[in-house]
Order: structure tokens, then sequence, then C-alpha cells
């Protein structure tokens, strides 16, 4: 599979650039066509709040908006000027007073989006939860970037998260369309070791299908031993010298997403690699 078109959302000038050069890094290898959405927010009123917002407010919020939209056009020109395959801006406002509801709708059409890791401190309040509601919601792979990351490469060396669920099965098959076309991938499987490693048929039948489209991929299990999920995705990543991790994200039983719901929102925060969730 290849990638016709990455959604970037660009929701500050300090991640803007690093998300770009992120997404260039996919967009040539395919000439995926790489739009720059900007959502604008809007100034919600309550009704049950019994005060007055003078006209003045609404001004001087809406000249912030559009002075910070051009920031962030201006960061996005000079990237896209810099490559040769298609880019387009997109600015759309926020009605809802939620700038998720806007990238989940235009998330629907695209083959990845590319999201930073979290809000960069800018003064944007309705950011907050956006990339685990986009993850949860787009029905699309959500790759984000850590803070200040560039990488060189994206796609070579890949660390798997892998489980018998349905969201680690959708990574699997998200990943095929980002790994590059003779990736090395490990498959990660995290518990107690099995004593016979060729009865593990789900990751193995998995593996051999992956091995199929191209990729050397090999499997290895690491036991807890008290350490979060998060952790040993970050170390195994690191001692590989991974590019990329890949994972399944918030299931839908509480049980489930209390145990590895809690792992994503810690590589929400925490990963120094990019990570690409599947839901």
């Amino acid at each position: 599979m290849t990638l016709r078109t990455i959604l970037v959302c660009l929701t500050s000038t300090a991640s803007a650039e690093h998300l770009l050069k992120s997404a260039a890094v996919l967009a040539r290898r395919d000439n995926a066509h790489v739009i720059g959405l900007y959502v604008t927010e809007s100034l919600v009123v309550y009704p049950g709040i019994a005060m007055h917002i003078p006209e003045v407010s609404f001004q001087n919020f809406a000249a912030s908006q559009k002075a910070h939209a051009e920031e962030v056009k201006a960061i996005f020109d000079a990237q896209a000027k810099a490559e040769t395959f298609p880019t387009e801006w997109r600015k759309v406002r926020s009605e809802s007073g939620f700038l998720a509801d806007s990238i989940i709708a235009n998330a629907r059409s695209v083959d990845l989006v590319i999201m930073p890791q979290e809000d960069d401190g800018e003064d944007r309040p309705q950011i907050n939860n956006l990339q685990e509601r986009v993850i949860k919601e787009c029905g699309r792979p959500v790759l984000v970037i850590p803070r200040d990351y560039t990488p060189e490469k994206l796609g070579e060396n890949i660390l798997l998260g892998w489980s018998d669920t349905r969201e680690a099965t959708r990574a699997v098959h998200d990943l095929l369309s980002v790994a590059q076309a003779e990736a090395a991938i490990r498959v990660l499987r995290i518990g107690k070791p099995p004593s016979n490693t060729f009865a593990d048929h789900a990751a193995n039948d998995m593996a051999a299908a992956l091995t199929r489209h191209g990729p050397q991929v090999e499997i290895v299990h690491r036991d807890k031993d008290g350490e979060k999920v998060a952790d040993i995705l970050n170390h195994e990543a690191f001692e590989m010298g991974a590019d990329m991790i890949a994972t399944g994200a918030f299931g839908h039983s509480r049980a489930y997403d209390f145990v590895i719901g809690a792992a994503t929102r810690a590589l929400l925060s925490d990963a120094k690699l990019p990570v690409l969730y599947s839901k």
C-alpha cells in the first residue's frame, strides 16, 4: 500500500515545522498529497453564565486567531516551497467549540493523520485532549510526533506492539501504508513468554502475513516484571534503534481501557519516537 493523502494538524507555530518535515519524509516516497490543516477557534459563550462579553472582546479574539493562522501558514508555505510533492493549505472554522470535531471531519478522507504530541503551551483553550479524541473517533491511523522531533527517516525500522486485540490488528494493517517496502519490523509481545514460541500461532501467522508484503519481521517476547507497558515499548524501541513505534490504542471494554488505555496515554505524553496509533 502507498500513502496518497496525508493530513497534518497544525495547532501551533512551535510544532508546525517539525510536523511538516515529518510528513515530508513520507510524502516524498509516494508523492503523497499533503494537507496542512489549521482550525480557527470560536469564542464560545455559555448561556448559563450571566455575564456580558463586549464586542471588542470578539474583535480582539478574531484578530488573534487571524494573526496566529497567518504565522502558521507562513511556516507551511516555506516548507511546501522546498518540496515537489503536492500540497494544500486548508483553514477551517470550528463551529462546535472543539478543534477535534473539525479535525475528525477532515480526517475521514485521508490515509494518515499527523499530529503533535501535545500543545506546546500556546493559548488555545479548545485543544484539551485533542490527540485522544482524534485517535478514538477519526477512524484513521494517527502518527503523533514528539516535541522538537525531526526525523531523518520513518518507516524503515519499526517496533510493533502486538496483542490479540482488534486495535492491534488494525495497527498491523495500518502500518503497511507507512512502512518502507523492505522495512525491519520487530513484533513485541508483552507478557509471560510462552514455553514454546512456535505455539504462538496468532503472532506467527501475523508475522508471516507481514513478511509477504516485503518487510523483514521478527517476534520477541518480553515479560513485564512490574514495568509499565509504555516503558517497555520505549526501551525496546531504543534498544533496536527504531524510527517509529506502532500500536493499537484505547480498547472498547473498561477493563482493557484501564490496562492498555493507560499505556496509550503514557505514550502520548512521554514517547521519544513517533508513534502510530490505530483504533
